[in-house]
């Protein structure tokens, strides 16, 4: 009997204390948080978030929109505020919204496309058409997909650490709708895709853009979900004055403005707790003030620190910790959408490959990879994890619509002059993964390049190049002449009119991921003459090469330089052998001769707007040694020379020759602001016959120069100017380069 009681009395007391817990929880309100969108002035949420961590505020629920569908679907899925600010404070905005991928993930051939035009244009029907939008979102995307790594298993929303939704629109409806379960990441990439800055977001076939468009402030779906107390953060922008409209976005703002204030006034006074941030003096893209922004959010939440301190406290709280393992194995890969691409082309382009360990590092690294073909609108992929440091990858890819571009570009530089170019572009143009190209290069010397490539990723692609180079300049005269002939006539250099036509057959293939691989055949016409070079019975111009060559080549390439003009990190290598087996009858004493050559960068920052450059090359001769208008010529500065011309600051162009040479450079970039480069450069060489036989590239430099210039980054290229002397000469030589070198 008295066990039997002891346990209806236990019994009794914990239905009471249920009973009592049940009441308290009903009394217990329950407390939303609604973030309204505002591009940077968005980051003003983060501020705030941090004020409730503090207080330990239970926050039951999250809506946001746009910007605040960003900050409040990481603050949901685990992140405090701390850790929020210490993300955005570390991320790159220019990079992220301008879709800036790293030099190094372009293929060589589209690395040279995207570094010699100015404006790039689809291209359709003899239309020209304007791009959708400005970014991809592609760096956003693994930014976000990153971060939710850790719990991206968790479709339905309201599983995560704090229950969440956010809007976006139907951009096909003008209809809101509302994103509760999915991929968390498309949904806050769909709620925040501003139009004409980021392309549109496709979810479950809908088209969806920023749901600022429609709801900036989600306060009603909200209180739906049976939130009590709301406390909201509202970041949009006022209505400016009209001393303030004083240019047509700010019209244009104003407009897209009335409709969202005037909605703000009535969810306004449904809101609990209205906390305003003293925002105005920024705008949607300051995010180089987001230190001050996030500041600002705080000081608005403390102004409504005693009411916070009313609201319903937690014991604790989920805390999620980046978690990105170093290194993971891919078990299986999923690839859909494709229809011109293969899979093997997808596969070579991310470099991976089933059941390989691969860095997470790396992985993105194949991303941009892949991204910067510009094949695809959009990748969209998602790492299913399995077991430890295993995963699933599943993507989806949609191909870019527009395969043919129309691209263009000016040019002015000391070698070449002026210059126009005219760029079409075709994708798919007689197969799937290959793309052609056509440069033709309108002013003072009329000049084309094309280029052919059968992409095959991870395989042997197919290539053809063809392109065509005329100029005239004094060059050296023991390029053209016998030193017989140089005796007897006097002459150091004799004005020149060079035209080159050079077509390529080669396969390529990628060595140890890193490294492109080329090996094939090369014709060559190579014309060199002079109208001031006449004997007495000349009547033309005399002619001192008209020669078509045919000769076998390898060559080897590796260059991870973060920028091609100005570079802060990265190597280069870039190793070619040419051997020439047949020349036409004009050269007439030829002879089966090689040419080798190579050259090695290094670019380091030694300080914050300090980069160094360092640069070693050399090349030499072997076999017949008849042959000279193929030597090795230094002198000038530029990028793209062709054949064995080698920029050396200091002398002209082709003043320099021999059939062997060391060089070294050294750079000092230091970045006065933004764009702007102040340049000290400095190159030794020795260069002549046979020198690596004789010993004489181990002796000191007999040739130097030295170079103080000054450039800016400009949409057409870099404009530079360079003052160099040289003290073997005790001259100075200017430089002049406007635009991209093509």
């Amino acid at each position: 009997m008295i066990k039997k009681t002891i346990i209806a009395l236990l019994i009794l007391f914990l239905s009471f204390s249920a009973q009592a817990q049940n009441r308290t929880e009903k009394n217990t309100p329950k407390v939303g948080l609604v973030l309204s969108g505002g591009g940077a002035k968005g980051l003003a949420h983060i501020g705030v978030l941090k004020v409730i961590d503090s207080l330990g505020i239970k926050i039951d629920y999250v809506a946001g929109t746009s910007m605040g569908a960003i900050i409040g679907g990481l603050y949901a899925a685990g992140y405090s505020g701390n850790q929020l600010d210490s993300i955005f404070h570390e991320v790159d905005f220019d990079k992220l919204i301008n879709d800036d991928l790293p030099r190094s993930s372009k293929a060589f051939y589209e690395r040279d496309n995207a570094e010699r035009y100015a404006i790039k244009l689809p291209f359709k029907g003899f239309k020209i058409k304007l791009p959708s939008a400005l970014s991809r979102g592609q760096n956003t995307y693994n930014l976000f997909s990153k971060l939710i790594l850790p719990i991206n298993q968790v479709n339905d929303f309201s599983k995560l650490s704090i229950p969440f939704f956010c809007i976006a629109t139907n951009v096909e409806t003008g209809q809101a709708i509302v994103l509760d379960s999915g991929d968390l990441t498309q949904a806050i990439m769909a709620s925040s895709a501003l139009p004409s800055l980021y392309q549109p977001v496709v979810i479950n076939n809908q088209v969806l853009i920023d749901g600022g468009v429609v709801n900036n402030y989600p306060i009603d779906e909200l209180r739906a979900k049976g939130m009590d107390k709301i406390i909201g953060v509202d970041v949009q922008d006022g209505l400016l004055n009209r001393d303030e409209l004083t240019s047509a976005p700010d019209v244009l703002l104003q407009i897209n403005n009335f409709r969202t204030i005037n909605a703000m006034k009535l969810k306004t006074k449904r809101t609990d707790i209205y906390i305003k941030p003293d925002i105005k003096k920024y705008n949607v893209v300051s995010f180089n003030e987001g230190r001050k922004i996030i500041e600002s959010g705080k000081q608005a939440a403390i102004k409504s620190l005693e009411i916070l301190k009313t609201l319903p406290i937690q014991n604790t709280r989920l805390i999620l910790q980046e978690k990105v393992p170093d290194s993971m194995t891919i078990k299986a890969i999923s690839v859909k959408g494709i229809k011109n691409y293969t899979r093997a082309y997808v596969l070579g382009k991310l470099k991976l490959k089933t059941n390989e360990k691969v860095s997470y590092n790396d992985f993105i690294k194949g991303v941009n990879n892949l991204v910067a073909t510009n094949n695809f609108r959009s990748f969209r992929y998602k790492l299913n994890q399995t077991e430890n440091d295993t995963y699933d990858l599943d993507t989806h890819l949609t191909e870019t619509k527009n395969t043919t571009f129309l691209k263009l570009g000016i040019h002015f530089d000391d070698l070449y002059k002026s210059a126009a170019l005219i760029n079409v572009t075709k994708k798919n143009f007689l197969f799937k993964n290959d793309i052609a190209s056509f440069d033709f290069i309108l002013g003072d010397n009329v000049r084309y390049n094309f280029e052919y490539l059968i992409d095959k990723g991870f395989y042997w692609s197919i290539g053809f190049h063809s392109s065509y180079n005329t100029f005239n300049k004094n060059i050296s005269a023991q390029l053209l002449l016998e030193d017989s002939e140089i005796d007897a006539t006097g002459l150091n250099k004799i004005g020149t009119e060079l035209k080159d036509q050079t077509n390529q057959f080669y396969l390529q293939t990628l060595f140890r991921k890193d490294f492109a691989l080329s090996l094939g055949a090369e014709h060559k016409r190579l014309e060199l003459s002079s109208e001031t070079f006449l004997s007495t019975t000349d009547t033309e111009d005399f002619t001192f090469e008209k020669t078509d060559y045919i000769s076998a080549f390898a060559n080897l390439k590796l260059d991870t330089y973060d920028n091609k003009y100005f570079p802060k990190k990265g190597v280069l290598f870039n190793g070619d052998i040419h051997t020439y087996l047949f020349a036409s009858r004009f050269n007439e004493r030829f002879d089966n001769f090689s040419i080798a050559k190579a050259e090695i960068g290094y670019a380091f920052s030694a300080l914050d707007k300090l980069s160094i450059n360092l640069q070693t090359s050399g090349g030499f001769k072997m076999g017949s040694k008849s042959t000279k208008t193929l030597d090795f010529a230094l002198g000038g500065y530029g990028n793209n020379f062709i054949n064995n011309f080698i920029p050396f600051i200091g002398h002209d162009f082709i003043s320099l020759t021999g059939n062997s040479y060391v060089k070294a450079y050294a750079g000092a970039n230091y970045e006065v602001a933004k764009k702007h480069h102040i340049l000290l450069e400095a190159n030794w060489a020795n260069v002549d016959d046979d020198i690596f036989e004789t010993g004489e590239w181990l002796s000191l430099p007999e040739y130097n120069g030295y170079g103080l210039g000054y450039a800016i980054e400009t949409l057409v290229g870099p404009v530079q100017v360079k003052y160099s002397y040289s003290p073997d000469l005790k001259e100075s030589i200017w430089f002049f380069n406007l635009g991209f070198w093509f």
